[in-house]
């Protein structure tokens, strides 16, 4: 486990290097990320380089152990190269620059940028990567925060699309341009992206957008490897909301995915709570932590690097949280259980000037350890602790949940419902994916968030959907919208090979391009599913529900309180039996939710967003028994756990609240944090915002 933050000494207004570095090794810290802001600083002019200052912080952490993870200063240009090659500047729409004064302002596609960017990079990386204290490399940082509109990238798109298509008579078929007049003669009558409304195009330039994102990153980690010493790594910063990322193939040009982890503290992370949605860079409730951390592990499908987290209050001068006892440890916990193999703060020090003035760091203004740095020293113990014992460990699921970013891009043209003050959700993929998350999470289930790219063969998946069937018996596919047919039909053949397949809203609904399906929906699977429909409808209020006379035979048992929202699906029933009815006098001639045997296996429709209430009656009647195996857990009370390679298990039991609980161990167990060893069926107390970690091996020093 490393452990640490990003440090930046060149920030401080006083000199502090050898006291602060005191401090992170007093805190446990084995980590810290330097150099990626700094471009300036590394050529404060044109060809004039300043590459010795970082010297004395790669010695002082070496001296410590603590390990290094160096970045490329690629994401924050120089002002001497904006005013020599104003051309850099990233254009936020056709022919309209980016203003200077914040960040990511260039073109990263530009020549003159790339040309800078390589010589900066090969003399960084080139003056330190045969030091001790790097561990890794972190290249560029947030990449994809925005898209580019330069004429360039556009005539590049231009020859993306006649490579792709061919000609423009295959572009006008493919996407429909006998629509509105929008017919193409010649690819130089393509219309720039600003204002369009074409579904297809826009599908087509968030794809392009994407990849040039992952190019980019990739070339930069491909000149790293140059120098990087055998077991060096190299990773890049996510932030996986942003617009141009599609982070299964920008990760796969890496070696281990990163990313940031942000979210409220205070009230939000209780549990449970009726936050129903968590929307932005910064997630709300404590089942969106754990999504944000599926999320990062299903970028390689393997552990992951926190690269910035919580230190204090987040955001800028508006946004200010006092966390409270215990919450950091709590999150830091969460996210190792899913996978996470180094937490590290942003940021060490709090900055006195700046955009980032009140992001708060580990320290405060003041410079002296208060609060956050004594509850972060107490992590750093744990870590100490039991890091060895975890860090081997890989998270366990009760249910497979499919989240597919090229449907993210699609649903946010083509969403099916608005959003307060637009006309069009733009996050609309994530706000069907929610409940369905939501619900298992309130269940106390774990999930796997998985791919296409990982499973389908159309998208460079090599798993059989009998393997997977065997391996997630449950999988959970809302949302699918940009479904290749045999995609589909790999979902029909594991359903027939004895898995139990859950459709949501919108899956199955649209094919590669994004066009609306001649089929009847869900197309190319209405067999399976025994259900079809053809109507659908936006809800303006919530709608109740009833379990039907058939619920009951099929052991399922609806919450009070359940009801559908946003959107209703017109299942009718061919063969499957409905489990859940709206009650209405219009839309009660449909099934909520629906359920068909099939093969081997069950396909089982949702036809709408559930709230809280139904989706955790649906999570609940998919798996019944959590692989976890505790029983009667206070509702405050989350279990996770993890598996190591010689079969010993690791349970992560937080309780999210202020009221202390108390568990009862369901096997004999050994507390990884004091070395005590219990019994079955002892009691175990939590206290308030506590965190209690816990093997089923004895512990070597015992």
């Amino acid at each position: 486990m490393l452990f640490g933050a990003a440090y930046y000494h060149e920030y401080a207004p006083t000199p502090r290097l050898e006291t602060d570095l005191d401090l992170m090794a007093e805190a446990g810290f084995t980590v810290i990320r330097v150099g990626e802001s700094v471009w300036s600083t590394w050529e404060p002019r044109e060809g004039e380089f300043d590459l010795d200052w970082l010297q004395p912080v790669l010695d002082g952490a070496h001296a410590r152990g603590i390990r290094v993870i160096l970045g490329t200063p690629t994401y924050a240009i120089p002002m001497w190269m904006k005013r020599l090659h104003p051309e850099v500047a990233a254009d936020t729409a056709s022919g309209v620059p980016m203003p200077w004064g914040a960040r990511q302002e260039m073109d990263f596609t530009n020549p003159d940028y790339r040309r800078y960017a390589e010589r900066i990079i090969r003399a960084v990386i080139g003056r330190y990567a045969d030091h001790p204290a790097v561990a890794g490399y972190q290249v560029d940082n947030e990449p994809g925060i925005r898209l580019l509109y330069n004429r360039g990238v556009f005539e590049r798109f231009v020859d993306h699309l006649r490579e792709l298509y061919g000609d423009v008579e295959t572009l006008n078929r493919e996407w429909g341009l006998v629509y509105w007049s929008h017919r193409l003669s010649e690819w130089d009558e393509l219309w720039l992206p600003d204002g369009n409304w074409q579904g297809q195009y826009d599908l087509a330039w968030r794809r392009f957008q994407a990849a040039l994102v992952t190019e980019f990153i990739g070339w930069q980690a491909d000149i790293v490897r140059e120098y990087a010493r055998p077991g060096q790594f190299v990773t890049t910063c996510i932030s996986y909301d942003q617009l141009g990322v599609e982070d299964v193939d920008l990760s796969a040009t890496l070696d281990i995915a990163s990313g940031n982890a942000y979210y409220e503290m205070e009230d939000a992370l209780a549990h449970p709570s009726s936050e129903p949605r968590s929307t932005g860079w910064i997630v709300k409730g404590t089942w969106a932590v754990y999504q944000l951390a599926d999320l990062m592990y299903s970028s390689r499908q393997a552990p992951f690097l926190v690269t910035e987290t919580n230190a204090a209050s987040i955001g800028h001068s508006s946004l200010n949280f006092s966390p409270y006892d215990g919450q950091w440890r709590q999150a830091a916990w969460a996210l190792v259980a899913r996978g996470a193999r180094m937490i590290e703060y942003w940021h060490w020090a709090t900055l006195h000037f700046g955009t980032e003035t009140y992001w708060g760091g580990v320290l405060p203004h003041s410079q002296q350890p208060g609060r956050a740095y004594r509850e972060l020293q107490r992590i750093g113990a744990d870590f100490a602790r039991a890091g060895a014992a975890v860090a081997d460990t890989l998270p366990e699921h009760d249910l497979a949940l499919l989240y597919d970013s090229d449907s993210k891009f699609a649903l946010g043209m083509q969403a099916p419902f608005g959003a307060p003050g637009q006309y069009l959700d733009p996050d609309a993929y994530r706000r069907i994916l929610a409940p369905f998350y939501r619900g298992a999470f309130d269940a106390g289930l774990q999930v796997s968030l998985v791919r296409p790219q990982q499973l389908f063969p159309s998208r460079g998946g090599t798993t059989t959907a009998a393997e997977f069937a065997a391996s997630s018996p449950v999988f959970v596919v809302p949302a699918f919208f940009t479904a290749a047919d045999d995609d589909l039909d790999w979902l029909a053949d594991y359903a027939r090979a004895g898995g139990h397949l859950v459709l949501g809203p919108r899956s199955a609904a649209a094919d590669r391009e994004a066009r609306a399906r001649l089929d009847l929906k869900p197309a190319r699977l209405t067999g399976v599913a025994g259900a079809w429909y053809e109507e659908f409808a936006n809800l303006t209020a919530e709608l109740p529900v009833a379990a039907t006379a058939e619920s009951a035979g099929a052991g399922f048992v609806l919450a009070e309180g359940s009801g559908a929202t946003d959107w209703v699906d017109g299942l009718e029933l061919d063969g499957a039996q409905s489990l859940v009815d709206y009650v209405h006098p219009h839309f009660g001639r449909w099934s909520a939710i629906s359920t068909h045997a099939v093969g081997a296996g069950r396909v089982t429709m949702v036809g709408t967003l559930p709230n809280q209430p139904l989706a955790r009656s649906l999570a609940s009647w998919l798996v019944p028994r959590p692989t976890a195996g505790w029983r009667g857990l206070p509702e405050t009370v989350t279990v996770s756990t993890s598996v190591a390679a010689d079969g010993s298990r690791i349970h992560y039991l937080h309780n999210w609240s202020w009221e202390p609980a108390v568990v009862t161990a369901p096997v004999a167990l050994t507390d990884l944090l004091d070395g005590s060893a219990h019994s079955a069926d002892d009691h175990l107390p939590l206290g308030a915002w506590d965190v209690r970690v816990f093997t089923t091996r004895e512990r070597s020093d015992s």
